[in-house]
């Protein structure tokens, strides 16, 4: 049986946010970025095909922003962390 616990304040789960952050190897760190950047590019364009074709660069990026997405995924699973980009 679990003995009920306190909830922690705001600024020791900041702590343990921060601590976590520095013990995350460098090639995540850059792996959870550049998912990220590719992600919301990846998005402004998929909304601008609501409203016209994209052109020809625009499609290219958006190609290339995907690739982006999914070598950093693939990263973030050989490490064990798609948590970091919420990926159950």
């Amino acid at each position: 049986m679990s003995t009920p616990t306190a909830p922690l304040p705001s600024a020791a789960v900041e702590a343990l946010s921060r601590l976590e952050r520095s013990s995350i190897a460098p090639a995540v760190v850059l792996a959870v970025n550049v998912y990220m950047v590719a992600s919301a590019r990846t998005a402004e364009l998929s909304a601008v095909t609501n409203s016209r074709e994209l052109t020809r660069g625009e499609s290219d990026y958006l190609v290339h922003a995907q690739d982006m997405m999914a070598g950093a995924r693939a990263a973030l699973e050989q490490a064990g962390r798609l948590d970091l980009i919420g990926v159950a």
